[in-house]
Parts: C-alpha cells; structure tokens; sequence
C-alpha cells in the first residue's frame, strides 16, 4: 500500500463532522449496536475467514464467489428469485440465506468476520455502518456511499474500531495502475495538469422525465427492503434488477458507476487526495430530470496545487460525450475507444481506452517503442499484488490485522468516492461549487444540503440495530 496523505482528516475535524453528521445523518453516535468500539476478531493462524455477502443476485455474486477459499456462512439479498442465488446457495450449502441484512448481523453477529456489500448504490452505506460498528471487516462495490456525509462517516468509524476495508475498484490491484505510477515517478510525463476522463454509459435508461410505471413485484421479492432508505414508492420493473443506476433515489448516473474505474490511475497517481479543496463545474447535460441523471453529461473537476505538483483538470464526459482525439492517436490512424483515459503531461501523454487501465501506453505509438527500446522506462518499484486480485488483498490484510494492507481501503477510497459524489451533485445542481474537504462545506447552501442523505422513518442508522 502506498501513504495516502489525508491529513486534512485529522482528529479534530472529525469531531466536528460528528457532531454535525449527528444531525444530518440521524444518528447520536451512540447506537444500540455498540456503545463502545468493536474490535474485530483475531484471525488464528490456518483458520478461515468467516463471511457475509449482502447482495448476492448481481455484482455480489462475483464478490461471494471470490471468497470460495473462506468460509461463506451467510447470503443476503431481498430477491429471493435472482437465478445467480441457486448457484451461490449450492456452491456454499451450508451458509444461511436471508432477505434482511439487519436480520443476518444481529443473528450470526458472532458467526460472521468480515461483510461484503453489493447493493444499489442508496443502501451501500447502511449495511456497511451497521457491520463496521459490529467489529466487522467491510468489503463494499463502487461508490462507496451515494453521498460525501456517508464516505466520511465511514471512515471515522474504520478507524475507530479498527477495520480492514477495500472499495471494489478492481483496476487498482492491477499491473496498469502501478506502471502508470512509475512512469509519473520517474518524470516520464512532466507536469501534468490535464486529463480526459469518458465512458459510453448509461447503457440503462437516463434523462426520463416521468416516474417508471408501477408494477406488481415478483413473488421473492421485497420491495421495502429495496427502498430501505430512500422515500417510499411503487415497484416498477423498469427498476429493478438493472437499471436502478439511473435512478436519483437509488444510484449515481453514469459518473458514479465507472468513474471510481477510469478516473483512478488519474487520481492516484496525481495524488489529488492531497488537495485541500475541490471546485467542480458542469458544462454540458442532456436532458435535465427531476427523477433520472441525464442522458449525457460533462464535468469539470479542478484540484489546486499540491506541493510541488502543478494544478489540475480532469473533465469528465459521459453518454457518447468524448474529448477530442488528441493527434498521437491521429499519427497512428487511431481514434477515442468507448471508454478511457487521457494522462496529458508536459513531457508525454498515456492514453489507456479500457474501464480499469489495464493497457496504458504513451502515445503516439512511437513514443512507447522509443521509451521500452530506450531503456528508459523505469523499473518496477511499486508493490504487485498477487494475481491483482482485490479480494485477496483484503483477505490478506485481515489476516495480518492491517487495515492499510489493502489498496483501496478507506484512507484512499473515501477521498476519492468524495471527489464522484461531488461530481454527481455538480450533475444534480448545476453550475459550479467549490468543497472544503476539511470542513465539509461547499460554497453553495444548495450544494450542502445534498452532502448528506435523507431517511425513510425506520431507516435511520440509530434505528437499524434496535
């Protein structure tokens, strides 16, 4: 793991975050959960870890699967249907099944060692809450939360009762990142103050104007336990199971799907989690709704300086929108993939068009050749990690009892889920706003109030452990 500098989340300010999240997010910061810290469970050597998958039926099926080494001893999901479910409960007979994730911490809070959470993006952040206070290592898909109030509280609560965590931001245990990495280390791309970040989603539908039609749910599912959070309304199976995303109420657009994937080498490399502030602008939208994120959309995110390193302008498009083909593409009769990124320095640009960096090159092609034939690319001094599998990372680091062991663990992962959720508020609000990452304000009172999630009566944190 490389030092993420977050010093800008000191002690201090998360007393004050607490305080005020105490209002904002419902909950006293004492629950009947735990009024003290949790701990978690000591690993013993040769023994397995004991876990928990809530959401099974979509991206957690890959997530449960993941963890055949382990021990999965509970499956969770409010579709009792979803055909991924048969596979799972006959791959692991013995772990238990059930609807209500409150229901599986509070029964087999003992049984359990380490939760993963892949939810709809609106009901990330409970389950998660109510794990990490139980002493539980967290596993969760990306974004993180669906707001900046969630992430942060998140991370105070990690550190406080000592946690393992990992975001499911796969690309970054890969090789691609890490070279990345090292070409930026070794002044490869110079000073860097661009980059392009684009994908071709939504592929589920965006920018509709009206409410989806209400349907009768299928027998197996629950459609409360759907909603957990978010405001009471009718099943429609123009929902669920797929395309929620582009609902406001469950997920975050475009941008919070593939962003925490594209813009990560970006992010990590130009270390951006250092950056006190972040002013972020929309540019370009496409059919404005008051129930789904647009069609399409462009947004601009700007860090100051960070020591040394130069400002920086990462635009965000999204839905067909694409930057320009920069002219090393052209000079190899080349053009923009779907999806990608564009590293723009003063001395080289990488260009990757895969969702997880997984092929970087400079370009033009020529560039590359020279640089390898050169002998000038710089060694391999970043860590690997093995077979560059995240879950494994995770398992690794719970069994070292490291909580930084893991790549993408809250230290990175929530400044980064901040720096999407703000981009998903640009898209929602319009304009342009300025966030002060230590006091958890933006310029805008609009803006504020969107920091941090509402609660549907019975929802509230304080409320899930009762």
């Amino acid at each position: 793991m490389i030092p993420i500098d977050t010093s800008y989340l000191n002690r201090r300010d998360f007393i004050g975050f607490s305080a005020l999240a105490a209002a904002a997010l419902g909950f006293s910061g004492c629950t009947t959960l735990a009024k003290q810290p949790r701990k978690p469970r000591p690993i013993a050597a040769g023994a397995k870890v004991r876990f928990a998958q809530v959401g099974c039926g979509g991206k957690g099926f890959s997530d449960a699967m993941a963890q055949k080494d382990e021990e999965v001893v509970a499956l969770c999901d409010i579709d009792a249907t979803r055909p991924n479910l048969k596979k799972l409960r006959e791959t692991f007979p013995k772990a238990k099944f059930y609807t209500d994730f409150r229901k599986m911490l509070l029964e087999m809070d003992d049984q359990i060692d380490a939760v993963g959470v892949a939810t709809p993006d609106h009901m990330h952040f409970l389950p998660a809450y109510m794990a990490v206070m139980l002493g539980k290592h967290v596993y969760i898909q990306k974004p993180l939360t669906q707001t900046v109030g969630e992430a942060r509280e998140l991370l105070r609560l990690a550190r406080l009762n000592g946690v393992c965590t990992q975001m499911g931001n796969q690309g970054h245990a890969g090789e691609g990142i890490r070279l990345v990495r090292e070409w930026f280390q070794a002044g490869l791309l110079g000073d860097v103050r661009e980059a392009q970040i684009w994908t071709n989603r939504p592929v589920w539908p965006q920018g509709m104007q009206a409410w989806p039609k209400s349907d009768t749910p299928p027998p197996g599912f629950d459609q409360n336990l759907f909603l957990g959070r978010a405001p009471d309304r009718p099943y429609s199976g123009e929902i669920h199971p797929f395309k929620w995303r582009g609902i406001i109420d469950y997920g975050c657009g475009a941008l919070g799907d593939m962003a925490c994937h594209i813009m990560d080498a970006a992010y990590w490399n130009l270390e951006l989690a250092q950056a006190a502030s972040v002013t972020v602008e929309l540019k370009r939208i496409d059919q404005k709704s008051p129930v789904a994120f647009p069609k399409s959309a462009v947004v601009e995110v700007n860090f100051p300086a960070r020591g040394k390193l130069p400002p920086v302008t990462l635009t965000w498009s999204e839905g067909g929108e694409k930057p320009e083909t920069p002219a090393g593409l052209k000079q190899d009769n080349r053009q923009l993939a779907k999806g990608g990124q564009l590293i723009i320095g003063s001395k080289g640009t990488v260009y990757d068009g895969n969702d997880y960096c997984n092929s970087p090159r400079f370009i033009p092609e020529a560039k590359h050749k020279e640089l390898v034939e050169g002998g000038k690319m710089p060694p391999k001094t970043v860590p690997r990690v093995p077979e560059n599998n995240p879950h494994k990372e995770w398992i690794a680091g719970i069994r070292k009892n490291d909580p930084s062991h893991a790549g993408s663990n809250f230290e990175y992962s929530v400044p980064f889920t901040e720096v999407v959720c703000l981009g998903t508020l640009a898209i929602l609000a319009g304009g342009k706003f300025t966030f002060d990452r230590a006091k958890m304000t933006t310029d805008r009172e609009d803006v504020n109030k969107l920091l941090y999630p509402t609660y549907r009566r019975g929802w509230e944190p304080d409320a899930i452990g009762a």
